[in-house]
């Protein structure tokens, strides 16, 4: 079977989805659709019905490339509130031969969450970070002898509020909720690399209602926080200031503004009609620098959040997020953050975007899970994965328990 994994990421501006196929380790994009988010607040369900009709409109457009339903997806949920605790689990190693298999990994797992999450929470993920195994310390314990074996690990838990609006909009439209991601696992799976993997570093997700920092301590997340501001503060800067509407705002911010003054030119100008009704021209110039400003808070806010969660040495800086691909965007983080800083680029065919960069990374995450317990997976079942060949043939272009739920895939299949 394929592996074909179907990602949704419900962000505040708009609902993206994507469906991928792991073919010897490389994302191929099979389809990516974009809808804008309604009812939907800071990754919140607020209005059901309005982001009812906002994923309809998105699977019937994914539908529509594919040929086939979707009824399968991982989904981004929001990570207000995320907490992360190191855990432990030993496992005795049952078969006969004494020797470690991915199913004692599982039991691992397990053990590690049993009667460690709180009622009113729900698992997200379990990050094995070292195991212990006859008195020796290994990163992957795999095909080993032992009578017994410590797994160390990082556990990741939110609030059940974060999925449960989610999971009642796609249970209405008869998708199963496969499993749940928070966005930065998303992102630094994304941006990830040899050498960053190595290294304690942070991921800046600069979203349009809010900012995530997260910190990841060789491939690890150990910790996040949620700044309550975002790309749409620029938005409402550029409208305050020209007493313009908060959709030509837009326009100037993603078609005339820069992200820094330095290349700024003020023969460059757009010309909007303000809320008085008199024509307001407003120039690349003046335009870039109430963008910069605002870039500047929202970078120094993150730099100064990196040191609340972290007294380590940070290596790089990850931005990701749309914003990030403001023109000029690398001057900035040049000026303040030096060799530290990297803007995050995400070059897959069809989805060639930072604002697909989460979207993307789940189903690279989702995948790694599944390399874990040396399992296939696919949304389509071999009917419809032989439909999808012919349809791309046709073109011209080419259990309710806690760990069932958003953990299954290690224990169903």
């Amino acid at each position: 079977m394929r592996r074909i994994i179907a990602s949704l990421d419900v962000g505040s501006a708009s609902i993206k989805l994507i469906v991928g196929e792991i073919v010897r380790d490389k994302l191929n994009v099979l389809a990516c659709v974009e809808t804008p988010s309604e009812g939907i607040k800071k990754g919140y369900i607020i209005n059901g019905a309005s982001a009812l009709e906002a994923f309809q409109e998105t699977f019937k457009k994914c539908e529509s490339i594919l040929g086939i339903p979707i009824k399968k997806v991982i989904v981004s949920i929001p990570a207000m509130y995320t907490d992360c605790f190191l855990s432990n689990g030993t496992v005795s190693v049952s078969n006969s031969d004494k020797v470690i298999k991915n199913e004692d990994i599982v039991k691992a797992m397990q053990k590690c969450v049993y009667n460690k999450i709180a009622p009113n929470r729900e698992l997200v993920t379990v990050l094995p970070t070292s195991f212990k195994v006859n008195e020796e310390v290994v990163n992957n314990p795999l095909n080993m002898i032992a009578e017994s074996f410590i797994m160390k690990a990082i556990v990741v838990t939110v609030p059940k509020k974060n999925i449960t609006g989610i999971n009642e909009i796609l249970n209405t439209l008869g998708v199963t909720l496969v499993d749940v991601v928070i966005s930065p696992l998303g992102d630094y799976y994304e941006h990830k690399n040899k050498d960053i993997n190595h290294e304690i570093v942070s991921v800046v997700n600069i979203g349009e209602e809010t900012t995530t920092v997260s910190i990841f301590n060789h491939g690890i997340l150990t910790n996040l926080e949620v700044i309550d501001i975002g790309g749409n503060a620029i938005t409402s800067d550029l409208s305050y200031v020209y007493k313009i509407s908060l959709e030509n705002a837009k326009v100037v911010k993603e078609k005339l503004a820069l992200a820094h003054t330095r290349l700024a030119q003020p023969n460059e100008s757009l010309t909007f009609v303000d809320k008085y009704g008199e024509n307001v021209k407003i120039n690349q110039y003046d335009a870039s620098e109430i963008v910069m400003g605002r870039l500047i808070e929202i970078i120094n806010l993150a730099k100064k959040q990196i040191n609340l969660l972290t007294k380590k040495e940070i290596s790089y800086i990850i931005l990701t997020g749309g914003v990030t691909e403001t023109i000029d965007f690398d001057i900035l983080v040049e000026e303040l953050l030096g060799n530290t800083g990297i803007i995050g680029n995400t070059l897959e065919i069809g989805a060639r975007s930072n604002k697909y960069g989460t979207a993307i990374g789940m189903i690279k995450y989702y995948n790694s899970r599944l390399k874990l317990r040396d399992a296939e997976f696919s949304i389509l079942n071999s009917e419809e994965e032989e439909e999808l060949s012919g349809n791309y043939l046709n073109r011209e272009v080419p259990d309710n328990s806690l760990l069932g739920k958003l953990f299954g895939y290690f224990f169903d299949n």
